[in-house]
């Protein structure tokens, strides 16, 4: 095949690409969209699939703008563009800062009130070794990078691995090699042993991340968190945020409320666990990546659940508040008779709300999982409602106060959709005169026909390859099958004291889509001063649908959504641009009192995978909705810093201790 070569304006930039891996189907070149919704007349345009995630390939010159203008191949919006264009996001970066880099601005300037703190953003650096394999996005080494905003409106970025076990055992730092050992939960090792392979749970610390009382911290879905030095961003080592107490723990007086004593259960936990703890030296209590702070009280929340849960009929999740100095001020433990898979969760100022996403035991998947003939997660798979409703679950967060009409929290709210949820942006919680309570959550939720363990990203164990289709399926008219915005409303209906227990039918429940919104979006946040309480702006990340070949993934905008007015304002990324989860940068308040709730800035990484170059954006939040003149400022990381696809990040802003 030819060698293709994609013109535009600047010095030649090389990137080798094999000759055999370009399709010739997705060559032809496609019909740029003029219209939001002209999508759907491509809906059965040939999604190309995916090659190695390792490194970009040779030979095919790609030329760039320092102005960030776009190229002439954005004026054909091909399939091959679009596939190479989602390799590019998730390209492996193995240089590290040894120092601060101040980023120059490429348009505008930090503005003079910008608040004076850091931006953290926490997500995966590698993807493959030197001994041919690859890993799932998911399973990539936590890659932290850091933007300091200082006084002088300077902006010092720094970027480091998080030196976690796995890291430390898998990289060799004399001769800066790599080799994979463990096969983390989602992907299947090629280079390195399968069978017998019980290295399962990689702690990674690539999800998100947070500063608390002086202390900055990586986390992961499974695993203990690890300590960062927030000005070197070295790795300090792991930090035991809980006493897991071996999962034997006595249980709170809600645990024990479900009923306690033994049964067949108990006895099949007990046979899990030194199996679990000792031959898969999984964590008795695995730690949710996603906390909660409650800035009225100034509490950390955090959540997590026993490690056999996920192959028993029932859950156990413990939740527990901290204060700024990590004094553990309340921990309560939950028994629910469902096998659920809880990612993100929600509170109010009475409640702990847990969406109810149902899994079950793929017996076929679990064989070859054992085997080394699949990831572990393959032994899961979802488990749609038979009916069309879906679980949620109010759980009281103080003991001894009563719930609204005497409910009972083992019974669960049922929303009137079948729906897979993903990320919470807030939820509050208001009670009338007559005691009845309503909630409202904001949070994007999935179909479960969308969500699938085992293609999360388009990752593909048998090829180590991405696929973008797998993210791309959906037609624009089924974007309730896809990631999308929704508010749940709960009404807990007050009713005179009993001495019964009162079900689920003491509340109602609806559930509607966000402001009418329906592009594929997620991620979304609100100013952090608002969180657990009643709020008007919820922004996200979204996706404008004006590539055909990816309509709906990559995110390329930011939707800013007005709930009260039901408006929505949106700014979206130069073509050819994607960008990540955005941050809202309140503003300090003022001695009169806080200012509008969208008095601050928005921060969000593009990554122009085009000329593989990434910006941190500035973004004015009263102005998205007028185009480019939303962006404050756009700061450059130096191309040989460029990094992939980042997950979840955390604004922290300066304090004594920090200067």
């Amino acid at each position: 095949m030819p060698i293709l070569k994609m013109q535009a304006n600047i010095p030649h930039h090389h990137i080798s690409f094999p000759p055999n891996s370009l399709s010739p189907t997705p060559a032809a070149k496609l019909p740029r969209h003029h219209h939001r919704h002209d999508h759907n007349k491509n809906s059965n345009l040939h999604v190309p699939k995916a090659i190695s995630i390792s490194s970009p390939p040779p030979t095919i010159t790609t030329t760039t703008t320092t102005n960030h203008e776009t190229t002439p191949l954005d004026q054909n919006d091909d399939a091959v563009a679009a596939f190479w264009d989602y390799q590019f996001l998730f390209i492996s970066q193995r240089k590290e800062t040894t120092q601060p880099i101040t980023l120059l601005p490429v348009n505008g300037a930090v503005p003079s009130d910008f608040p004076k703190g850091t931006y953290y953003l926490a997500g995966p650096g590698l993807f493959s070794d030197d001994h041919g394999s690859t890993v799932h996005p998911l399973d990539g080494h936590g890659y932290l990078k850091s933007f300091h905003v200082a006084d002088d409106g300077k902006v010092q970025f720094m970027a480091k691995y998080v030196r976690t076990e796995a890291q430390m055992e898998e990289h060799e730092p004399e001769t800066d090699t790599w080799r994979f050992t463990h096969r983390g939960p989602f992907s299947l090792l090629k280079g390195g042993r399968r069978v017998g392979n019980t290295k399962v749970m990689k702690n990674v610390a690539n999800t998100s991340v947070l500063k608390w009382g002086r202390r900055l911290f990586c986390l992961w879905e499974g695993g203990d968190p690890y300590q960062i030095d927030h000005r070197s961003l070295d790795t300090v080592g792991r930090f035991g945020l809980i006493d897991d107490g071996g999962g034997d723990e006595k249980k709170s007086e809600w645990a024990a409320a479900a009923g306690g004593g033994v049964d067949l259960w108990d006895v099949a936990a007990g046979l899990l666990k030194p199996i679990l703890y000792g031959v898969f030296r999984m964590p008795p209590k695995r730690l949710l990546s996603h906390y909660k702070l409650d800035t009225k009280r100034d509490r950390l929340l955090t959540l997590s659940c026993n490690a056999e849960d996920m192959l028993m009929p029932r859950n156990n999740f413990t939740f527990y508040e901290y204060d700024s100095n990590f004094k553990l001020l309340q921990k309560q433990e939950f028994e629910i008779s469902d096998r659920l898979m809880i990612h993100d969760w929600a509170f109010t100022d009475t409640h702990y709300i847990l969406f109810g996403n149902r899994i079950k035991i793929d017996v076929l998947g679990a064989i070859q999982a054992v085997c080394g003939l699949s990831p572990m997660i393959s032994t899961l798979s979802v488990d749609p409602p038979s009916s069309s409703t879906s679980p949620i679950y109010l759980l009281p967060r103080f003991p001894g106060e009563e719930e609204a009409g005497g409910r009972d929290w083992r019974v669960p709210v049922e929303a009137p959709a079948p729906m897979w949820l993903l990320h919470v942006g807030n939820a509050f919680q208001t009670v009338d005169e007559s005691g009845n309570a309503e909630i409202r959550v904001h949070a994007a939720t999935c179909s479960y026909q969308w969500f699938n363990f085992t293609k999360l990203f388009g990752y593909n164990w048998r090829s180590g390859k991405l696929d973008p289709s797998a993210m791309n399926f959906a037609k624009e008219s089924e974007y309730e099958l896809l990631p999308h915005l929704v508010e749940v409303t709960i009404n807990l209906h007050a009713a005179e004291k009993t001495d019964a227990p009162r079900s689920s039918s003491s509340s109602t429940c609806d559930v509607a889509p966000l402001n009418q919104w329906n592009k594929a979006t997620d991620f979304p946040i609100i100013n952090p001063a608002f969180s657990g309480d009643r709020h008007r702006y919820v922004y996200a990340a979204a996706c404008s649908g004006s590539r055909p070949t990816l309509p709906h993934f990559p995110f390329d905008t930011v939707v800013k959504m007005d709930v009260e007015e039901g408006s929505v304002f949106t700014w979206t990324a130069p073509r050819r641009t994607f960008i990540g989860e955005p941050i809202f940068v309140p503003k300090p308040r003022s001695d009169s009192g806080p200012g509008e709730e969208d008095d601050g800035y928005l921060l969000v990484v593009e990554y122009a995978v085009a000329i593989q170059k990434c910006y941190l954006v500035m973004l004015d939040p009263k102005r998205i909705g007028e185009g480019d003149d939303a962006v404050a400022a756009r700061l450059e990381v130096p191309r040989e810093l460029n990094f992939p696809l980042g997950f979840h990040g955390f604004w922290a802003p300066d304090d004594d201790d920090d200067l």
